[in-house]
């Protein structure tokens, strides 16, 4: 018990200082842009005078050094009020309370199939290692890893959505529906293609490192051993390949959430899917501070929570670890 209490305890002082270094770094990547927050906020074809300018700066107190905006900031913060957004005129807090449900949907969709396709997939190329199968599979992960998010979103938008007109070209929900008539086949169904653009790069990965793992089991000692006992191939691979390869497929699996909260900014950008990752991109094309360092902790919130999950499940995928964090 007094064990469990201290890895809290040690874990919540990382994730404090996690948010706090986050949170200044972003907050001097913003305030060095050449973004000017005031002419994004106004326009820069608006014409308007340099008197109102500085008054709008007044009122949202850019004109106050960057250090004591940023204490100020974190004392708001502190006490639950996050500040503004300058692109949208809304809190913060309610942006993300409205965004953050339509994100989790897409980054969850596409993890969940990233990780069951690349584990089932990297199974199958490493039980029949050099066949056919097996080659065409290789050459198509290293075809996905290396091709951007953005690309592959394009390529699915034109061929599914402009010229079979299966999916729609974007949006998390029908044009001129009501929001009590949205039902959640609507929402799946607009869901599809985000999810699928943002889940291929982790295919690819989960493939490739689970297909090399139970390579590495296939050819240890003690399959050789299962082997002169008369067991079959897909019986070893049951008895003793699988869990061995579970518990580094599920650390990458776990840390790709920084790659997937990354990917989403660009699978939303590219379906107008109103997310956190949309809202992001927003921010740093306007030079929005308060909604920037808003997504910004949020997503360390995010990756933090998903390393201490995959730690968690250490312990129930392999007894060592658990019994070893017991002494």
């Amino acid at each position: 018990m007094n064990n469990a209490v201290r890895q809290g305890a040690v874990s919540l002082i990382r994730m404090i200082l996690l948010l706090f270094g986050v949170s200044l770094f972003s907050f001097v990547l913003v305030v060095s842009s050449p973004i000017d927050p005031v002419t994004a906020f106004v326009g820069a074809e608006s014409g308007v005078s340099e008197e109102y300018k500085a008054q709008t700066a007044e009122y949202w107190g850019l004109e106050r050094p960057p250090v004591e905006r940023y204490v100020i900031w974190l004392k708001n913060a502190l006490c639950g009020d996050m500040g503004t957004s300058l692109a949208l005129r809304q809190p913060v807090a309610k942006i993300l309370a409205e965004r953050v449900t339509a994100s989790l949907a897409l980054m969850a969709a596409a993890w969940v199939l990233s990780g069951i396709l690349g584990f089932v997939l990297g199974v199958a190329c490493g039980a029949n290692q050099y066949g056919v199968f097996d080659k065409i599979m290789r050459t198509f992960c290293f075809v996905l890893s290396s091709t951007p998010v953005f690309w592959i979103g394009l390529l699915l938008l034109m061929i599914f959505s402009i010229y079979l007109g299966w999916f729609p070209l974007g949006l998390s929900v029908p044009i001129g529906k009501m929001a009590s008539e949205v039902t959640i086949w609507d929402r799946l169904y607009h869901l599809a293609l985000p999810a699928l653009t943002l889940s291929v790069t982790g295919i690819s990965s989960i493939a490739l490192h689970t297909r090399q793992k139970l390579i590495d089991v296939l050819n240890s000692d003690y399959v050789l051993f299962a082997r002169a006992r008369g067991e079959n191939r897909w019986s070893i691979i049951k008895r003793h390949g699988l869990r061995n390869i579970a518990i580094p497929a599920v650390t990458l699996q776990f840390a790709s959430f920084s790659e997937l909260f990354g990917g989403s900014v660009l699978a939303e950008n590219v379906f107008s899917y109103p997310g956190l990752g949309s809202a992001a991109s927003l921010a740093g094309n306007r030079g929005d501070v308060p909604l920037l360092l808003g997504v910004a902790l949020f997503s360390v919130l995010f990756v933090f929570a998903g390393n201490l999950i995959a730690n968690l499940l250490y312990g129930a995928l392999d007894p060592r670890i658990r019994e070893g964090n017991k002494r």
